[in-house]
C-alpha cells in the first residue's frame, strides 16, 4: 500500500449499522475535512484524468460532485454534473437503472457532452456498479467517449468491477483503495 493510500484509508471512518442494521458505512467526510488528505485525493484522481486522456470530468451526484469538481480544476478540464432526475433545468438526456430495491434515473444536460469528448467519471464509491453503468450509457448516448471511471474506494465484495468491465469495453477502471 502506498503512502497516499494509507493516508486516504486512515481518514475514512466506519459507521456501523448505517443506513440500516448490518451495513458498515464508509464515511469520507473526515477525509474531506483534512486538507492534506483531500489534496492527496484530488491530486491522485487528477493524475488518473491526465493519464486517461480525458477532456471532461463527470461527477455523479452527490459525492462525485465534491470529488470531481476539484479534479477537473486541477487537471484543467471541464466539469459536468450527472444529477438525479428532475434536478437540471433545460433539455436533458436521462438514463434509468435498477437498484437493489426499485429503480432510479440520472440526467445530464444534453449540450454539455459532444462527439470528440473523452469523459472520465469520478465518484467516491464503487459498490454494485449500477449508477456507474448508467452514467457510462448516458455519456455514450450523448455521443461522447468514455475514457474511464476513477473511484476513491471500491467495495470489492459487491462485484461492481465485474459488472462494469464488459460495459467499459477496455476503458480505464481505477480505484485508489479497494476494501
Amino acid at each position: 500500500m502506498t503512502a497516499v493510500q494509507e493516508l486516504l484509508l486512515s481518514r475514512i471512518r466506519d459507521v456501523a449499522d448505517y443506513p440500516e442494521p448490518g451495513v458498515m458505512f464508509k464515511d469520507i467526510t473526515p477525509l474531506l475535512a483534512d486538507p492534506e488528505a483531500f489534496t492527496a485525493l484530488t491530486d491522485a484522481l487528477a493524475d488518473i484524468a491526465v493519464r486517461s486522456g480525458a477532456t471532461k470530468i463527470v461527477g455523479l451526484e452527490a459525492r462525485g460532485f465534491i470529488l470531481g469538481a476539484p479534479v477537473a480544476v486541477r487537471a484543467g478540464l471541464g466539469f459536468i454534473p450527472v444529477r438525479k432526475a428532475g434536478k437540471l433545468p433545460g433539455a436533458t438526456l436521462s438514463q434509468a437503472y435498477d437498484l437493489e430495491y426499485g429503480s432510479a434515473e440520472i440526467e445530464v444536460h444534453a449540450e454539455d457532452l459532444n462527439a470528440g469528448d473523452r469523459v472520465l467519471v469520478v465518484d467516491d464509491v464503487l459498490a454494485t456498479g449500477g449508477t456507474a453503468e448508467a452514467s457510462v450509457q448516458l455519456i455514450r448516448r450523448a455521443g461522447a467517449e468514455v475514457a474511464g471511471l476513477a473511484i476513491l474506494m471500491e467495495l470489492g465484495f459487491l462485484g461492481g468491477r465485474q459488472r462494469l468491465e464488459p460495459v467499459l469495453s477496455g476503458a480505464l477502471l481505477e480505484a485508489l483503495i479497494t476494501v
